[in-house]
């Protein structure tokens, strides 16, 4: 069996007394597309930040393994910044990753995105779908073997989302471990292959995503 890309053993995390989550325990596998969904205030962001190393967990232990730059994340900032190109939007997280310059990989992401045409263009004149599309861009400028990703799809255009969905399957089917934070779960859950349901702060279901009831629990997720 493949070892786990991602381990949480028992993570709990506090602000003071309060708590946003309660003994989380998950392991992901390699090319595992993970959907975390659950209503506002369940923890989902934070889970998603504790994983991303912007936060420590107040308890237990979390496990990658990865480097810095195999670790993609997403989150609701777009960290593109609006007088500069596409291009040298990418080649300035290039240099932040101590990377080398190299256009062959930022001209591959920019072409995967359905970026090409606008990639000398400034980043302030995009679309929120555009911009969106250069975020996740930035996300695989990498080749990371982790993606997290907060509610990638909020706010895109038809088009977008489905672009979007699309390429975070390719990035799963050629081996990259996924987990995504989704308030749309019919749109979503097709895309992945396991579930995770927060609930009053703890894990509610964690299994398959064919074996998720959405008739039964989707109508909580998306408040």
């Amino acid at each position: 069996m493949a070892e786990a890309v991602l381990t949480l053993r028992r993570v709990s995390r506090f602000y003071g007394e309060r708590a946003v989550l309660r003994n989380i325990d998950v392991a992901l596998l390699p090319g595992q597309a993970l959907l975390v969904v659950g209503p506002n205030g369940a923890g989902k962001s934070t889970l998603l930040r504790l994983v991303a190393g912007l936060l420590p967990p107040s308890e237990g232990d979390i496990e990658t393994g990865l480097a810095p730059g195999e670790i993609g994340y997403l989150g609701h900032k777009t960290l593109i910044y609006p007088k500069l190109t596409a291009r040298a939007n990418l080649a300035f997280w290039q240099a932040m990753f101590g990377l080398p310059r190299d256009d062959g990989p930022i001209e591959a992401v920019l072409a995967r995105v359905g970026l090409s045409r606008f990639a000398d263009e400034e980043a302030g004149v995009f679309s929120r779908g555009m911009s969106q599309r250069l975020s996740l861009a930035r996300v695989f400028l990498t080749g990371p073997r982790l993606l997290l990703l907060d509610e990638p799809a909020s706010g895109l255009d038809p088009g977008s989302a489905e672009m979007l969905r699309r390429e975070i399957r390719a990035a799963a089917d050629a081996g990259a471990s996924v987990v995504w934070v989704s308030h749309n779960v019919v749109a979503d859950l097709p895309v992945c292959d396991r579930v995770l349901l927060l609930r009053g702060h703890r894990v509610a279901y964690d299994g398959a995503a064919g074996d998720f009831d959405v008739l039964g629990l989707a109508g909580e997720t998306a408040c």
